[in-house]
Order: C-alpha cells, then structure tokens, then sequence
C-alpha cells in the first residue's frame, strides 16, 4: 500500500488489489453498510476491485478511496477517502466504511481530521462535505466534533432524511 495519509494509529493509503479481500469482507457485511445509500450486499471480489479501478483514476489528482490500515498489525479496517462529487476540485465529499469490530474506538474520528488536514493542507480544497443519513447518529456526532457545520438537510427519492455537513478552508476565508 502507498500511505498517503499518516496518523497516530493508522496508515491511510491507496488501495492495493492485495486489500480487495480484507475490503471485501467488509463490505459482505450488511451491517457495516446500513448507512451507505443504495448499498449493494452482493459484492464480489471482481466488481469491488472495478469498484476501485473507477473511483481511483483521481488518485493521480491526489484524491480517491483509499485502505485504513493499524499501523500496529497491518489489518485493514476499512476504507475512507476524498470523493470528487460536486464535479469541482475544490470542492470534495469525505467518506469512510469501517468493520464494525472498530467502530467507537477513535478511528472514526482520527480518520475524519486526517482527510480535512489532507484536503485543505495538501490538496488546498475550499471545503469538505459530509453527507449521510439522519438515523446515523454517529456520523453526525463525529461530523460535528470534526469542527462540520450543519447546512442542509432533505429527504431522498426513498423517503429517507439526510444532512450534509461542511467546513471550510480557513485559510482561504477572506
């Protein structure tokens, strides 16, 4: 894996068709997904490597979905990364998939900061926006605590409400 981002714990890097396996348990599980829209459970590990091999054609503009490894053991824990949705690159969505079995014990957070320090330090992003369901309490709380500031909330063609969150470059304010 080629680390990108560096953190007290973890390695954050690009995918490496290595991981697809690790990424692709996680991804089986239904419930380290209940949250992503339109999630699909019927991964394999050639659509999840395709997956990948779109997504990460931004990796050569510095952005993409990238491996959450321990730096302590190598275990792959999930995935977080900087998604180009607004068709800006200024402009650019954070997001994160973590197994369970490492949820509420800091990741969340320490990969959230990792991404705003990498966006607006490194690829000089205006702002970063969260999106995620209303019933992800978590992810709001982590959104907030991240220094994200509450600017919209609707509901999607399923009925399902949503908030998105965003914090600026503050050294780009004027």
């Amino acid at each position: 894996m080629k680390t990108i981002i560096e953190t007290q714990r973890l390695l954050i890097g690009e995918v490496d068709f290595n991981d697809v396996d690790c990424l692709l348990e996680i991804y089986q599980d239904p419930q380290n997904l209940r949250f992503i829209p339109n999630a699909n459970f019927t991964w394999t590990r050639e659509k999840l490597k395709g997956k990948y091999e779109k997504i990460n054609q931004d990796y050569k503009n510095g952005f993409g979905i990238y491996a959450a490894q321990l730096k302590d053991n190598g275990t792959i824990i999930g995935e977080a990364g900087l998604f180009n949705s607004f068709q800006v690159l200024n402009h650019l969505e954070s997001g994160y998939i973590l197994d369970k079995k490492f949820w509420r014990k800091g990741y969340g957070f320490e990969i959230c900061n990792a991404l705003i320090d990498y966006g607006f330090n490194t690829l000089n992003l205006d702002k970063i926006t969260a999106r995620m369901y209303q019933q992800n309490v978590a992810s709001i709380e982590l959104s907030e605590k991240c220094g994200m500031k509450l600017v919209h909330q609707e509901q999607t063609v399923e009925g399902m409400d949503f908030c998105q969150y965003e914090i600026k470059n503050k050294n780009k304010q004027r």
